[in-house]
């Protein structure tokens, strides 16, 4: 239709998008989950992988790889998103310190792009286009095939959680794991403050080594923060993994009287927040807002964070969890359009707060939001060189401030892939009306 039509396209996927990225007012939003054919065909041998659609979930792609014995090596904490919704960002979880996010685990696309070429792409052919679209939030084309890494499938999985009370040894000790040759599978972590009844919580799915002392834990008026980690158990390893798990916890340093463990099935474990889903959903707790803020703090930084925020903007962590953990950017793959800080490690820090409708109080929408931007404020004003994960901006120059130099980059894809801006103009980064230059 040219560049006279105002006509945009959007791609959705499950609709997880936070701001109405996935969105395109007066225009045509192409249902992903449509796209789940031809079926997924696995390749085994020394470097398995299996090709996908780009409107497959991540879900069924477990499932039908452990049939094969064989697993993708990371992962996002929910499973029920498309790959090219994952893929478009980053898809980062637990597994990213070691194999990096879902953006390095991927070797080919099948790439729609805004001039309507269907493009195969990889490291090796049609390069830009392949590193543009990983973590280009839709802005070059719709993926509408994947090939994704796959590793052996374990069996079983160690699920453990410790506490600390110091935010310091909390963080020498998670940095201390990603770095080690010899550690967890999975490392995570969450911030707790002002909560009740924790240790009854935890004791539905994990089993405390110290029942007497753990239940003796005050939770209430405190910031404590947990360390989460995983090992994974595979048929011949199942013999020296307990002795592993005992040499690794003896070199940390949380308060000794709460260590959780539970082992549970590899697929249980991946898609836990699933099972805590469909919970919410019978209470009717699950549609409801979502204004969760996603950032990436420098390590040099983190400590300054945590004083502005925990205990200060943040009061309690009663509206939902919010995850910190640090990554390895030498996991993380070049050249790609996802925004991260410059230093070699920087931590994930998740508000995944929840907004009960019509509410005017310290869990309705107006008072999270209000929250988030104290945040913001904090950083900006502050200077900590955080950068947003999944980011929400309204303006260009906002966009521009946000990816620095690359900004040069992602724009020259732009005008290259889709000269008319016609794609996700839901993420508000260019503008349909004038035809791109």
């Amino acid at each position: 239709m040219g560049g006279s039509s105002d006509i945009t396209v959007a791609a959705r996927g499950r609709g997880h998008s936070l701001a109405g990225q996935a969105q395109a007012r007066g225009g045509v939003i192409m249902s992903m989950e449509s796209l789940r054919h031809p079926e997924m065909r696995f390749y085994p041998g020394k470097m398995p992988y299996v090709d996908v659609s780009g409107g497959e979930l991540w879900i069924n792609i477990l499932h039908e790889s452990l049939k094969h014995g064989l697993t993708p090596k990371s992962w996002t904490d929910y499973l029920h998103l498309t790959v090219g919704g994952t893929l478009s960002n980053a898809g980062v979880s637990g597994q990213a310190f070691r194999h990096g996010p879902q953006i390095n685990n991927v070797h080919q696309l099948e790439v729609v792009t805004g001039t309507g070429e269907v493009v195969r792409c990889s490291d090796d052919e049609n390069s830009d286009l392949f590193h543009g679209v990983l973590g280009g939030l839709g802005q070059f084309g719709i993926i509408t095939r994947a090939r994704i890494a796959l590793g052996p499938a374990p069996t079983m999985v160690k699920w453990i959680r410790v506490l600390y009370s110091d935010f310091s040894i909390f963080t020498e000790d998670q940095e201390f794991l990603i770095s080690s040759q010899n550690s967890f599978d999975y490392i995570e972590g969450f911030v707790i403050i002002n909560r009740t009844g924790l240790v009854n919580d935890w004791q539905s799915s994990f089993s405390p080594k110290d029942p007497v002392r753990s239940s003796q834990l005050q939770s209430e008026g405190k910031v404590l923060f947990c360390l989460e980690v995983a090992k994974y158990l595979y048929p011949e390893n199942n013999y020296d993994v307990n002795q592993n798990i005992e040499t690794i916890l003896s070199e940390l340093n949380y308060i000794p009287s709460t260590l959780f463990q539970s082992e549970v099935p590899y697929v249980q474990f991946l898609d836990r927040v699933h099972i805590s889903e469909m919970k919410l959903r019978k209470k009717g707790l699950w549609e409801i807002p979502h204004p969760w803020l996603n950032l990436l703090v420098p390590k040099s930084k983190i400590h300054d964070f945590a004083a502005g925020v925990f205990g200060n903007i943040i009061r309690d962590t009663s509206n939902g969890p919010i995850l910190i953990y640090p990554v390895n950017k030498s996991q993380w793959r070049n050249g790609t359009s996802m925004v991260s800080p410059e230093e070699d490690i920087f931590y994930l820090v998740a508000f995944l707060s929840s907004a009960i409708p019509y509410s005017t109080g310290k869990d309705g929408l107006e008072h999270i939001l209000s929250e988030n931007k104290r945040i913001l404020n904090f950083c900006a004003s502050t200077q900590l060189g955080v950068k947003q994960y999944l980011p929400q901006y309204s303006t260009q120059d906002e966009w521009k401030a946000h990816f620095g130099k690359q900004w040069e980059v992602f724009s020259r894809r732009k005008s290259t892939y889709d000269p008319l801006a016609m794609l996700a103009p839901g993420q508000r980064i260019f503008k349909k009306a004038v035809a791109f230059q």
